[in-house]
């Protein structure tokens, strides 16, 4: 007998297709369960995670397969309490997040939006936008060092930047300096890149203090979770020119984004798209599949969550 499993999270149409092949598949809607069934598995995204009241819910649930890396919308406490694997996507989309903050980078420094803007308006010839800023050289300090941070440093040294960052502990990477404090980090840096886990340590990590050590000429940009930043704070900071910039992929309370930031031309904004891809999507549901594959056939999880205790 198949397996019966929830659903909150669409997927790519060949990952549900395969879901639908090896399990019974019950769709998420909202608040609304679905009765008496035995469900044994979650599949879900890092985003929406599971809601307590649908995990209190599942007393048969055994595993949460999270499509993404985030962990913090699911309560790891309570599913280790109750001996639920949690798995994630985590090494696949690295790639895809490093990318994409060296995109924001650089069409935030080199205003590619009004750029944008400026040629489709036939307005070439006409008006004259500011100058912007080099890339190139820049100081670049990394909120967050680990896959995802280290791939950013990476990729901004191809650029020659300077890259330093802050973490939890100083990891010894020979390539990039540690600095023990945040708003330290933030004052001797151009950009401020923040690549750290989401969660109650980190809420906030990212306030007033640090975003005005960043100062009025700085950039900062966020490819983590919308809850590491201070987000009123940022938004106060850049309307009274204490920031320079922001590019933003992930907000505190999405899809809802601050009207503020929307008017602000030295501010570029994504729908928390970094690993949106083909390619890294379908490796992500590949990875949900392997994980729900191994979890009942008894085998070692691919990519599991370390238990809290």
């Amino acid at each position: 007998m198949k397996p019966h499993l929830l659903l909150i999270e669409p997927m790519m149409p060949a990952v549900e297709k395969a879901l639908d092949e090896s399990y019974v598949v019950h769709r998420w809607q909202k608040d609304e369960l679905p009765k008496d069934a035995p469900i044994r598995a979650i599949a879900t995204g890092g985003g929406t995670g599971v809601p307590r009241a649908v995990m209190d819910a599942l007393p048969a649930l055994e595993i949460i397969a999270i499509n993404g890396i985030g962990t913090d919308a699911v309560d790891l406490v309570e599913a280790s309490r109750r001996g639920i694997a949690v798995t994630v996507t985590r090494d696949v989309l690295t790639d895809d997040v490093a990318d994409l903050a060296m995109a924001l980078m650089l069409a935030s420094m080199r205003d590619l939006l009004p750029g944008d803007r400026l040629v489709r308006d036939n307005l070439w010839g006409k008006q004259v936008l500011p100058l912007a800023r080099k890339v190139s050289g820049a100081r670049v300090g990394i909120v967050g060092m680990g896959q995802v941070g280290q791939a950013i440093g990476k990729r901004a040294q191809a650029f020659s930047m300077q890259v330093s960052y802050f973490s939890r502990r100083n990891l010894d990477l020979p390539a990039f300096p540690f600095v023990s404090s945040l708003p330290a980090l933030a004052e001797q840096s151009d950009i401020l890149v923040v690549a750290a886990s989401g969660g109650a340590q980190s809420r906030n990590l990212v306030d007033r203090k640090v975003i005005d050590a960043l100062g009025p000429d700085g950039l900062l940009v966020n490819v983590a979770r919308g809850t590491v930043v201070d987000e009123q704070a940022l938004v106060s900071a850049l309307q009274e020119g204490r920031l320079g910039r922001a590019a933003l992929d992930v907000f505190t309370d999405e899809p809802n984004v601050p009207d503020a930031l929307k008017t602000m031309p030295n501010v570029v904004l994504q729908p928390h798209r970094a690993s949106a891809t083909i390619e890294t999507r379908q490796a992500m549901g590949r990875l949900v599949l392997d994980n729900l594959t191994a979890h009942f056939a008894g085998s070692p999880l691919l990519t599991p969550v370390t238990p809290l205790f």
